[in-house]
């Protein structure tokens, strides 16, 4: 599975709506100011820089380079690292991700990590994508996919659970859940549906040319006109969220 290459500008620009739309789950998270808190896939830091201002102490931590670059800009605590391979014993009061979990399809390893990183009393808030999310964007790419079978082959990279598979992970890994619930968000992407793709599609359309890359867009954006655009409102993802809190005993 190849994971987009984030660039924080870009994303900045075209994809700060992801950060915005976290009001739910930092509420849920209650940042207090003792918390010594894990930002998951921190990202450009745009969420960890408004932890801090609770009074928290937070490390974030993110796969990609360029935006923990950005994040240290900031002036933010932030580092280069795996969610998988997380190496924290014990270390913080709570662990916060938005909007991550859903690129990994390892969260057996994610969850036990989470569970070693947190103390005893510890919280996880997360919020990500789950059953049902951008439905029509991955039925879409299904199907240009299967009209050029010279491009490969389409590989779904992400995961999106249901609520009770996702409740038995994590109690699997030690924690009681507080809270779990699907959350239909449909989403405006005032970029509109071609620099979505261009942003959060690039792992699946990397292998392709640029000529190729250009009737992908087109075919999508026809494909999903009929579903997730009007005159009104503009191009509106189908995304629906995955909100969680669970406790480590």
């Amino acid at each position: 599975m190849t994971q987009p290459q984030w660039n924080a500008d870009d994303y900045i620009t075209h994809a700060a709506f992801v950060a915005e739309a976290a009001g739910g789950v930092v509420g849920l998270l209650n940042p207090q100011a003792q918390d010594k808190i894990l930002d998951i896939g921190c990202g450009d830091g745009a969420l960890t820089a408004q932890l801090q201002q609770y009074g928290c102490t937070v490390v974030g931590i993110d796969a990609s380079p360029n935006m923990i670059a950005r994040a240290r800009q900031r002036g933010l605590t932030a580092f280069v690292q795996d969610a998988c391979a997380l190496s924290y014993q014990q270390e913080f009061t709570a662990v916060f991700s938005n909007a991550v979990l859903h690129w990994i399809h390892e969260p057996d390893k994610v969850l036990q990590g989470i569970y070693r990183a947190l103390m005893p009393g510890g919280r996880f808030a997360a919020e990500f994508g789950g059953a049902g999310d951008i439905a029509a964007l991955v039925w879409a790419m299904e199907d240009v996919f299967k009209r050029h079978p010279d491009w490969g082959g389409f590989i779904n990279p992400w995961y999106f659970p249901h609520p009770d598979e996702y409740r038995h992970k994590l109690e699997q890994a030690g924690f009681q859940v507080k809270t779990i619930q699907l959350i239909p968000r449909p989403t405006p992407l005032n970029s509109g549906i071609r620099k979505w793709l261009e942003i959060f599609a690039d792992g699946i359309t990397r292998q392709l040319n640029a000529a190729q890359k250009a009737v992908f867009l087109d075919e999508m954006t026809a494909c999903l006109r009929p579903h997730l655009y009007s005159q009104d409102q503009g191009w509106v993802a189908d995304y629906v969220r995955l909100r969680v809190l669970a406790v480590k005993p």
